[in-house]
């Protein structure tokens, strides 16, 4: 299952269903062609309807559903030209836009968007002058000048700021405040750490810092530029990768968005969408536990059938093979039809494959493991169990592997048609629901008590790993 299966299905579906519904009516100095509604969603532009352009130059958008606030984006025919506007509780809106004077936009019939253009307006001003400053202070010959324009740059830095924290202050619930209170950075510590103790203390008031100005309380952030690249850099690289501190997290911020009814759907979409199919070993953990405390519960109602199939389905085949867990036990025979279970492994280590003899990649890598466990695995009491991973019918392809790659010496074992029906009278799950089969080769590494210590790293990977937990151990 590829990363972002369910990105198309989920981040997608927050709609408004208010009585009211939008009409934007844009006049425009193009005279035929399509023009496009959209929004941000990130750095993207995500479409969101389409009108076609009259003679006249008008080109209407409307439906009676709401548009969830956010900030939106005209695009004109021909796909160059954008510009931006607000959209918040108004929904009646008229743009009028000449392309070749974008800058002078007039958006009517909206508070927010008036507030914005008296804010552009301002931001204008002063940012010249911040410009004029930076280019004086580097074109600067002398020390003198230099700490003067910096004074200067400063100076009119400090008054934008000023000016941004008096819109919050005077205007604290409107949509401005909010996306300036959203985009105010996050306060980097000024401690100059000596000693571990001192990194530590900078990355919690980091961490503890890093949403102030953010409410997931308020859904008007989400269809902005900058609160995806947060949220996605939040939970990639400030927090730590350990699945418990994710699940500790994502529960805090689900439950601060559980008022939000569009925060929430947002949030838990995301979540299941960045977890489903992990980037990292053992992540999984958080997508189980968000099938197990959210989805199964019924919090995600938005969901069609489909996407909820998906997900139950996804979570199923994970829930029994999560890393530290105790490893599903497999009673398949050997290359003579012997029972040949998995538990009855004696190993510091056993690594469980499942391959298919006429898939290409295994015939690349099972001779590379099989190096590995002569050189190197063997002589450290790790054992190989190899599973068939496609049925009886493959039996005589897989013997002739076998011996072709002189690989006798593992625990090859498959299962027979006889076994297989026997689960199905039986209702048990599969070895491939069981291990999570869907590509092969598929490999795990559990510990002398059968419990899954890795799974599907490359066989360096592997390696490394054994390697560093036997050194450990032995420490």
């Amino acid at each position: 299952m590829k990363r972002n299966l369910l990105a198309v299905l989920f981040v997608f579906t927050c709609i408004y269903s208010n009585a009211q519904g939008y009409k934007i009516t844009l006049k425009s100095n193009y005279k035929t062609g399509l023009a496009y509604l959209t929004y941000y969603l990130g750095k993207d532009l995500i479409l969101q309807d389409s009108a076609a352009t009259a003679n006249n130059g008008i080109a209407i958008f409307k439906n009676k559903a709401n548009l969830m606030p956010g900030i939106y984006s005209i695009v004109f025919p021909g796909k160059r030209l954008t510009t931006d506007f607000l959209i918040d509780k108004e929904q009646i809106i008229n743009i009028t836009a000449d392309t070749n004077k974008l800058e002078k936009v007039l958006v009517t019939g909206s508070v927010a968007n008036t507030d914005f253009k008296n804010y552009q307006a301002v931001v204008n001003v002063i940012g010249k002058k911040l410009e004029e400053e930076k280019r004086a202070y580097d074109m600067s010959k002398t020390k003198a000048d230099s700490a003067l324009h910096d004074v200067e740059y400063k100076k009119h830095n400090k008054k934008l700021n000023d000016y941004r924290e008096s819109v919050v202050k005077t205007k604290p619930k409107s949509m401005l405040a909010v996306l300036l209170s959203a985009l105010k950075e996050s306060p980097i510590p000024t401690k100059i750490p000596v000693t571990r103790q001192d990194s530590i203390e900078n990355y919690n008031f980091y961490k503890s810092h890093y949403w102030d100005g953010v409410t997931f309380m308020d859904d008007r952030i989400i269809r902005t530029p900058f609160f995806m690249p947060k949220l996605k850099n939040y939970y990639e690289q400030v927090l730590s990768q350990n699945p418990d501190t994710l699940i500790k997290d994502l529960d805090y911020k689900l439950l601060l968005a559980r008022s939000n009814p569009e925060m929430y759907k947002f949030l838990l979409n995301w979540f299941t969408d960045q977890y489903i199919s992990p980037k990292y070993m053992g992540q999984d953990a958080v997508f189980v536990h968000l099938y197990q405390k959210y989805h199964s519960q019924g919090t995600s109602k938005w969901l069609t059938k489909y996407q909820d199939s998906i997900i139950s389905r996804r979570a199923f085949m994970l829930m029994s093979n999560l890393v530290g867990e105790k490893a599903a036990n497999l009673e398949l025979v050997d290359v003579n039809a012997k029972p040949k279970s998995l538990y009855d492994i004696n190993a510091e280590y056993t690594f469980v494959v499942f391959w298919d003899p006429n898939c290409g990649h295994c015939k690349e890598e099972i001779p590379r493991i099989d190096s590995f466990y002569r050189k190197i695995w063997k002589a450290k009491n790790i054992k190989i169990y190899a599973v068939l991973s496609d049925g009886e019918n493959l039996k005589p392809a897989w013997l002739d592997f076998i011996k072709e790659k002189n690989i006798g010496d593992w625990d090859n074992v498959y299962q027979t048609k006889a076994l297989a029906d026997l689960e199905v009278t039986q209702q048990k799950p599969s070895f491939k629901q069981l291990y999570d089969v869907y590509v092969t080769p598929t490999m795990f590494l559990l510990d002398k008590e059968k419990r899954i210590v890795a799974k599907k790293l490359t066989i360096e990977q592997f390696n490394d790993f054994i390697d560093v937990k036997m050194n450990t151990n032995k420490q």
